[in-house]
């Protein structure tokens, strides 16, 4: 939670069903909420005379800003910095448009992703770069991005919406038949889907030959998959099973793509060929930030602790929770309770009672209220129903800041609302000792010696919910898979 935006924080969040719910509750009012007031803008300079070797500011493309902001902004770290530029100078000769300017952006996000914009641009983010176990790896992350933007995938998708929107709008407005648009751009968003994961399997090949004709392994794309699939699986728990396709899904299920990239690559040659680059990257990698990010806010199993705003609060058992550009939110109970944090300006003369009262969810009736007077932090609370959730709200002021505490739930029952109740009432002033828990994790390169097994080498892991898994999965092992002496291994600690 940084400036404007929150950047991504995630522990254990059962991704789709969160994603989902954070778009319900995401229908609050005043779309200019985060949980950190926005910076203010800087005064403007007073203009220099321009001299001969001033060079033009450049100007960041809308998309781009959008991007840095939702992903905790750019990751600054110039060896590794050079060491990508250095990989896709290698990439770009050998893909379909070799003389395209490509550039890479890291991201300060721990949430695992890449992006590519028609620009060229190119984004990782440094929890992906965690999990990649070589620089082939990347390789094939950084090429599958240059995949989407050769075969024009972006203008493609944006050109079949743009079609289902517009036969919507001539169905409804000009035919009335709204029934006939509304079944459209049904079938549009289906169509859309299908196109999408079509568009992944495309940009997988795409990648799979391009990091081959580079002289990088082509099994390098499968295994980075499979990485990703256990690194989803560990994040989500239980909560679902990532090998069951969803028919809305825009990216096909991980086991399918695993093996339709074993079959491309098994087209270019046998396993053994190519460069892995391992040593080159794992030494580029050494010492980076990973995990969350302390100074804009930390999330330790269910409590969420942020130093710089100066508070901390524990969510209900069970909830795991997520730190987006918009908001913190949180999802319990396989997704039928969810969690939303956000702020406003507290304006002087505005009662507690008063911001609950202005309506924070479209078309929901807020009742109830009233003001808690058990709690380290002005608090009042109300209760508002929809037609297919129930939400507990909570006002709680801090300094010039409305913090605006959401719970949902299917059924609010006593117990339900009472635990809800539990957490708001843990809102309060962070203590020194929670403030000393807010600390960075990095990456460190390790060397395995005689005697060492992938158990005692996980035990240099901390500051991590299941380090021995976590060590597995980020270095590509499995518990009974050997650790030769002279191997170098990731491990996390502060």
């Amino acid at each position: 939670m940084k400036g404007s935006p929150i950047s991504a924080l995630g522990k254990r969040a059962q991704s789709r069903a969160l994603l989902l719910i954070a778009a319900g509750l995401a229908l609050l009012a005043a779309g200019c909420a985060s949980v950190e007031p926005a910076l203010a803008p800087a005064p403007k300079p007073v203009a220099a005379a321009p001299t001969p070797a001033a060079a033009a500011k450049p100007v960041i493309d809308p998309e781009k800003r959008r991007l840095l902001a939702a992903f905790g902004g750019e990751y600054v770290d110039p060896p590794l910095k050079t060491y990508l530029d250095g990989m896709l100078a290698k990439l770009a000769p050998a893909s379909q448009a070799p003389g395209e300017p490509y550039r890479v952006t890291m991201l300060d996000s721990p949430v695992v992703n890449a992006f590519a914009l028609p620009s060229g641009d190119i984004f990782v983010t440094r929890g992906l770069l965690a999990l990649a176990g070589d620089g082939a790896e990347i390789a094939a992350v950084m090429a599958h991005e240059i995949g989407h933007i050769t075969a024009r995938h972006a203008a493609q998708r944006a050109e079949l919406e743009r079609r289902g929107k517009l036969f919507s709008q001539v169905s409804t407005q000009l035919l009335a038949r709204p029934d006939q648009g509304e079944e459209y751009v049904a079938r549009t968003k289906l169509t859309v889907a299908r196109f999408s994961r079509e568009q992944e399997f495309q940009a997988d090949e795409i990648g799979i030959r391009t990091i081959a004709k580079a002289g990088f392994d082509p099994y390098a794309a499968a295994r980075f998959l499979d990485k990703l699939g256990r690194w989803s699986a560990l994040n989500a728990g239980s909560a679902k099973d990532s090998s069951k396709p969803d028919m809305m899904a825009t990216h096909p299920s991980t086991p399918d793509r695993i093996a339709a990239a074993i079959a491309q690559a098994k087209q270019i040659g046998a396993k053994g060929i190519g460069d892995a680059a391992r040593d080159s990257y794992l030494t580029a990698i050494d010492g980076m930030a990973f995990g969350d990010n302390p100074s804009q806010g930390l999330a330790i199993e269910t409590l969420f602790v942020h130093p710089k705003l100066g508070f901390a609060f524990k969510a209900p058992d069970g909830f795991a929770l997520e730190n987006q550009s918009a908001a913190l939110i949180g999802v319990g109970e396989a997704g039928s309770q969810a969690l939303r944090l956000d702020s406003i300006d507290a304006e002087s003369s505005e009662s507690l009672e008063q911001a609950l009262a202005s309506g924070w969810i479209e078309g929901v009736q807020t009742n109830s209220i009233e003001t808690l007077k058990d709690t380290d932090l002005p608090t009042a609370v109300a209760v508002a129903k929809g037609d297919q959730w129930t939400f507990r709200l909570a006002a709680i002021r801090l300094g010039t800041r409305i913090y605006r505490l959401i719970f949902a739930a299917h059924t609010l029952s006593p117990p339900v609302d009472a635990s809800f109740m539990t957490a708001i009432r843990s809102f309060h002033r962070i203590t020194a000792e929670e403030s000393a828990l807010a600390r960075q994790s990095y990456i460190h390169i390790v060397t395995a010696s005689p005697g060492d097994d992938s158990a005692s080498l996980a035990r240099r892991v901390s500051g991590v919910a299941d380090p021995y898994d976590v060590f597995l999965i980020l270095n590509g092992l499995e518990r009974d898979s050997p650790t030769p002496v002279g191997e170098r291994y990731k491990v996390v600690s502060p």
